[in-house]
């Protein structure tokens, strides 16, 4: 740590104007996040903590040191600390019948004749997305683990792809996993008084994780047939949203699915190059 950053017990610590501005701005930078002043009294108290365990006397110092030269693991905790990860096995279930019903059939049709299919979680947090993709595939064709068709899922905050790789969740979390793909992929383990539930080695073996900074270089190359990027880019700016809907574009295949969040629309270039298939889903077309 920089030498002339005090270390002292923090108290009565306030978050000056120019301090917000300057974690948000170091937020946008890093990870595209845009929070504006109505996000204050959060970014307040989410990184109050983090001045607590460091025993730093302001939010100066602690921007100090998340831009100094020995501040790279502070900015992976200032980022996990103001990044939303709210998630759920199955969510917008809508997403999961095209899946089944339209999308998935012809590719793995395509994975049984010796081609190759790949799936993109991005933004997937504990894991609870890219592991109900898995179950989905699983549950309509197992032969999928010996063939060529995978799973990628990557995130910013590596605390909750720690989490994701573990592959253990409280009994609350798996209330909206269909009973046949429960019983067949999810393990209960625990006590009675709390249960847990582990991914069964079947869906953990379909997909990978790996840290992705959206704002960084993607080292993947494509071709994707289906990326979910669902709740992620609401955070962030039109600019910068209009920036990632091209670049998942031309990650795409022909033909290729965009399973976008529940208030977010397509913007921008990028739009032009996709049709409607229901609600938040889309197809590339060109």
């Amino acid at each position: 740590m920089s030498a002339q950053l005090q270390r002292a017990p923090t108290q009565d610590v306030v978050m000056a104007d120019q301090e917000f501005k300057r974690i948000a701005s170091i937020i946008h930078r890093e990870a595209g996040i845009c929070i504006t002043d109505n996000k204050r009294s959060l970014a307040f108290s989410r990184l109050s903590k983090r001045l607590k365990a460091l025993h730093l006397t302001s939010f100066s110092d602690y921007c100090d040191l998340v831009e100094s030269r020995d501040g790279a693991d502070e900015q992976l905790n200032m980022v996990a600390a103001l990044t939303t990860n709210v998630t759920s096995f199955f969510r917008e279930p809508h997403h999961f019948k095209t899946l089944q019903e339209d999308v998935l059939p012809p590719l793995i049709a395509r994975a049984r004749e010796g081609g190759r299919v790949r799936i993109w979680s991005a933004g997937c947090s504990n894991g609870q997305e890219p592991y109900s993709i898995a179950m989905t595939v699983l549950g309509m064709a197992s032969d999928m683990l010996s063939r060529d068709f995978k799973v990628l899922a990557t995130d910013i905050d590596p605390f909750v792809l720690r989490h994701a790789k573990g592959g253990v969740y409280p009994e609350a979390a798996i209330d909206l996993v269909p009973a046949e793909l429960k019983n067949k992929f999810l393990t209960r383990g625990g006590d009675k008084d709390d249960p847990q539930w582990t991914v069964g080695p079947e869906p953990r073996r379909m997909v990978t994780f790996n840290r992705l900074n959206l704002m960084g270089n993607w080292p993947m190359k494509g071709p994707f047939d289906i990326i979910f990027c669902r709740n992620v880019v609401i955070y962030f700016d039109d600019p910068t949203k209009d920036k990632i809907w091209g670049q998942y574009a031309s990650l795409l295949n022909p033909d290729g699915y965009l399973f976008i969040g529940h208030s977010e629309r397509l913007s921008g270039p990028a739009s032009s190059l996709f049709q409607s298939e229901g609600i938040t889903t889309y197809k590339k077309t060109v």
